[in-house]
């Protein structure tokens, strides 16, 4: 797949060929949809908890005998009914971690990706540099890139003065390519990438690719 190649301003500089299995692989929604729901089940913490009736101060003796008092029999200050009593049937720590085998991964990646790709909404920028962080160019470069569009921008590594630029902007956000995942992936509209960060996607997630 052939696409254009683009500057910050939006103006046609070159070509360039997509790699195929990557940009061009068959779109598994359901393998998408798998993928999604692990990495958000994956991002929860799992430590709610509230104490039990074992766990909870008091309760060291029968509040009243009984019987002959004309009340409800108790045996502890501590249960349920009574106020700083123990919760029942309530949330217990635990892990909410699903398990996906990585050659599964990275085929989520692919389709995504292809399916982007498919809706003409990956754009290829020849180069993203700023000399120090500033929000009015960068909204200016996604204003001519994507238009209204939310944009997800891709970077081949760290660069602090775009990463800054683009943090106070609502509908961006920039991702290393080599931290790429399915959340961010189908979360914006648009996917601006630029040559290096395509680079490090075909390296990570090519037919010889590493981990992803």
């Amino acid at each position: 797949m052939k696409v254009d190649v683009v500057n910050t301003r939006g103006e046609k500089v070159s070509t360039v060929e997509l790699p195929p299995e990557i940009f061009e692989a068959p779109i598994k929604t359901d393998l998408m949809h798998q993928a999604l729901t692990r990495q958000l089940a994956n991002a929860r913490l799992g430590t709610h908890k509230t104490k039990t009736r074992g766990e909870v101060s008091g309760g060291g003796r029968k509040p009243w005998r009984q019987k002959g008092t004309g009340r409800a029999r108790q045996g502890s200050t501590r249960a349920a009914q009574w106020v700083g009593g123990g919760k029942v049937h309530t949330p217990r720590p635990r892990d909410y971690a699903v398990e996906m085998p990585r050659k599964m991964r990275r085929a989520a990646l692919r389709s995504a990706l292809s399916e982007k790709a498919a809706a003409s909404a990956i754009v290829i920028l020849d180069e993203l540099k700023l000399q120090e962080p500033k929000t009015r160019e960068m909204a200016a470069i996604l204003r001519a890139l994507v238009g209204q569009a939310s944009a997800l921008i891709l970077l081949p590594e760290a660069d602090e003065p775009v990463e800054r630029s683009v943090r106070n902007l609502p509908e961006a956000k920039t991702l290393r390519a080599s931290y790429l995942n399915i959340r961010d992936l189908l979360g914006f509209d648009r996917i601006i990438l630029p040559l290096g960060a395509l680079q490090t996607i075909s390296v990570h997630l090519g037919q010889a690719g590493g981990a992803g």
